[in-house]
């Protein structure tokens, strides 16, 4: 464990970097070997969409990273935060710490998003996406990034988690999210037993999929525990999906970065709620 914290402590940018670009180009190559849908879209241009949403991402972390590294020192020299009121061992001490930070900084945003309109205005450009893969995961409009960021910024606070902490647990969302995302095909046996721990890419499928209530669950990016707690849990066979969203289903706008970036403010159609749960 001191080893992971020493590295943490210490991370650089260049292999904050790789581990990013590293865990998209593993399961962008699994996809291509084992995929659980056949999409007959031009790869490339996907993915190159959303990799110009990700470099936005890293852009606007970038820019805030000081406050967010600031708070998290001041957290830790001050003693704030749940982890830091008892005493517990270094690994439970971690672990709840992380768990914390995806409650907070992740399920409790993603949740959040969905239910106040103003905030579903920037996320809905991450539910446009008609082709889910890997890089599906950082297709995100600039601002949700800030929202995004705001929330890990209290999360951290919240919670009492050190700087190494901090970046354990964003190198675990970024590959978990990946994962989740991804157009893999894998036994069922292991998605099942990955998912009682882990969000998979059975479970955040459904989240994607282009109608409520189906968008409203599996909120999870880390931790499946989050949904089961909050009653957000759905089970639903992936073959049965469409992914997208039922108001932005033209593929000639919803593959344009200039229309998804100014999605957020141009006098939208408003996102249809459906009361039937049974209808897919």
């Amino acid at each position: 464990m001191e080893a992971i914290i020493e590295y943490f402590d210490n991370i650089s940018s260049l292999h904050r970097t790789i581990i990013l670009f590293g865990g998209l180009s593993i399961f962008l190559l699994i996809e291509n070997v084992a995929p659980f849908f056949q999409f007959k879209n031009n790869k490339v241009k996907h993915v190159g969409l959303n990799l110009f949403f990700t470099f936005t991402t890293i852009l606007v972390n970038f820019v805030f990273a000081f406050i967010l590294i600031s708070a998290s020192n001041y957290a830790d020299t001050n003693q704030i935060g749940i982890i830091q009121l008892v005493p517990m061992n270094l690994i439970l001490f971690t672990i709840l710490g992380v768990m914390l930070l995806d409650f907070f900084g992740a399920w409790l945003a993603h949740w959040t998003e969905h239910h106040v309109k103003w905030m579903w205005q920037f996320h809905l450009i991450h539910h446009t996406d008609m082709h889910l893969d890997a890089s599906s995961a950082n297709r995100h409009h600039p601002g949700e990034s800030v929202i995004r960021f705001l929330f890990t910024l209290a999360a951290v606070v919240i919670v009492g988690a050190p700087v190494w902490m901090v970046l354990l647990y964003q190198a675990m969302s970024v590959t978990l999210s990946q994962f989740n995302h991804s157009n893999i095909s894998m036994p069922k046996w292991l998605d099942t037993g990955l998912s009682w721990l882990f969000v998979t890419p059975d479970m955040h499928r459904v989240h994607h999929h282009y109608r409520q209530p189906y968008s409203d669950s599996n909120y999870g990016n880390i931790f499946s525990i989050w949904d089961k707690i909050f009653r957000t849990f759905q089970k639903v066979d992936n073959s049965k999906l469409v992914y997208g969203l039922d108001t932005y289903m033209e593929k000639e706008n919803v593959d344009k970065v200039g229309y998804l970036l100014k999605a957020p403010f141009a006098g939208y159609r408003e996102h249809i709620k459906y009361a039937d749960e049974e209808q897919l």
